[in-house]
């Protein structure tokens, strides 16, 4: 198994007697969109502070791709691309000018690689615009060629939805999917729109109060154990209760769409048979599926998320 892009080992950061974080550990697999989670105050912007030595760690250790940010921070740092808060562009240049004056801050960036990177990011038509005409999400792509000039192994982003439309928002998560497939680039993002980090991410870490309360793929928070809410809509629900009542296995609760059952997959058919066998019409079967939200409120017990 290759070694993590990130690892982070009882990571810890107090300001004055508050502890902020509280040996945090968890590990980013390399190729993936790693999302990260966390109600109001949790500690997800300090965490990305310290993974890109914005701020210092009190205790512990951050590896990237096996540098320790604190001891081989230059090694550390140049595998990383990242946009903390928004981007920074200076309006009144093109986006390509933009582009030509942050590669000048990275050995090695050739004219090859700029170009490479508009085309990643789709802004062909309009990089040589000037970015005060960009919109909202133009500009969020055009900061993140900004990060992946100098082939980074791996982009943290934090918060980057802020703002974007629904059609921006779709935008940007189909060019992380394409970072992680073409470029073989590990993708770190935080957001408070949970719909989104479940389309966007593989797997993600949710943590409270500075603590790390799970972490786990995206399927397995959905998908978690072998049964699913079911409800069967049917004409005479009193009927079907008394047909299915000899199976202590199968019972129900009467809501207002029919009858709820937390069944396996195959007892959905059985089901079905016994009601029609019985006289019961059965209008449809609704299976209910978890969502990210559901999982994260239930977890964290919170209604604030950031």
């Amino acid at each position: 198994m290759s070694t993590p892009i990130v690892q982070l080992r009882n990571v810890t950061k107090k300001i004055g007697s508050k502890t902020i974080i509280d040996r945090l550990s968890f590990e980013v697999p390399k190729g993936e969109v790693f999302g990260f989670l966390g109600p109001n105050g949790a500690g997800k912007t300090t965490t990305i502070r310290m993974m890109v030595g914005l701020m210092k760690i009190t205790e512990g250790e951050i590896l990237i791709d096996g540098q320790s940010i604190a001891n081989n921070f230059e090694s550390a740092i140049a595998k990383i691309g990242a946009i903390v808060e928004n981007p920074e562009m200076y309006k009144y240049l093109t986006g390509y000018q933009n582009l030509i004056h942050f590669a000048r801050m990275s050995a090695g960036v050739t004219e090859e690689r700029i170009k490479e990177v508009i085309k990643l990011v789709a802004l062909e038509n309009r990089i040589h615009d000037k970015v005060k005409t960009y919109s909202l999400g133009m500009r969020q792509r055009l900061g993140v060629a900004q990060a992946l000039l100098h082939k980074p192994s791996l982009l943290i982003l934090d918060e980057p939805t802020n703002g974007l439309d629904p059609a921006g928002i779709r935008e940007l998560r189909d060019y992380l999917r394409k970072l992680t497939q073409e470029e073989g680039i590990s993708v770190v993002v935080s957001s408070h729109l949970l719909s989104e980090m479940e389309l966007m991410c593989d797997r993600v870490a949710i943590i409270q109060n500075g603590k790390l309360i799970d972490v786990r793929l995206i399927k397995e928070y959905i998908n978690e154990g072998d049964k699913s809410k079911v409800i069967f809509d049917v004409d005479q629900k009193e009927l079907a209760q008394r047909l299915l009542s000899s199976s202590p296995l199968l019972t129900s609760n009467v809501v207002r769409e029919g009858l709820e059952f937390a069944i396996e997959r195959e007892q959905i058919a059985e089901i079905n048979a016994r009601l029609v066998q019985g006289g019961v019409k059965v209008y449809g079967i609704k299976t209910i599926t978890r969502t990210l939200e559901d999982k994260f409120l239930e977890m964290t017990g919170s209604e604030q998320i950031v």
